[in-house]
C-alpha cells in the first residue's frame, strides 16, 4: 500500500521542528553522547523552503476540501428543494391537460403527448 507523501512530509516537518527546538542555539548540533541520537546536519535553504511550501500546500488542500464539502451540501439542498416541487408540477400538469382538453374539444392527443414528453424532459434535467 502506497503511503501519502503529504503525511510523510508533515511527520518530517514535526520531527525537524522538535529537533530544532531542542537546540539551544540555531547552529548547535546535538551530540550523540548527551541525547543518544546521531548528529543531524542542518537543513539547507532549499529543504527549508520545500518544507514550508509543502506545509502551505497541505493547508490549501484542506481549505479546498472544506469548500468542496460546503458546495456539496448546498447542491444537495437545492436538489431536495427541486424534488419537493415535483408533486406540485405533476398536479399543475394534470390541471393544464384537463383544461386544455375541456376548452378545446378537438385537441389532438399527439399535441398532449408532445407536451407531456417536454414536461418529462424538464423533470429529468432537475
Amino acid at each position: 500500500m502506497e503511503e501519502d507523501p503529504l503525511v510523510n512530509c508533515g511527520i518530517a516537518i514535526e520531527y525537524m521542528d522538535a529537533i530544532g527546538s531542542a537546540l539551544s542555539t540555531p547552529g548547535e548540533v546535538l551530540s550523540s553522547s548527551t541525547h543518544g541520537t546521531q548528529n543531524l546536519p542542518e537543513k539547507s535553504y532549499f529543504e527549508k523552503q520545500r518544507d514550508a511550501l509543502v506545509a502551505e500546500i497541505a493547508v490549501s488542500l484542506e481549505h479546498v476540501l472544506s469548500n468542496i464539502n460546503t458546495l456539496n451540501r448546498s447542491l444537495e439542498g437545492a436538489i431536495a428543494v427541486g424534488k419537493e416541487f415535483e408533486s406540485v408540477s405533476t398536479l399543475w400538469s394534470t390541471f393544464y391537460d384537463s383544461m386544455a382538453h375541456d376548452n378545446h374539444g378537438d385537441v389532438d392527443e399527439e399535441d398532449l403527448d408532445e407536451e407531456r414528453v417536454e414536461a418529462e424532459e424538464g423533470k429529468e434535467l432537475m
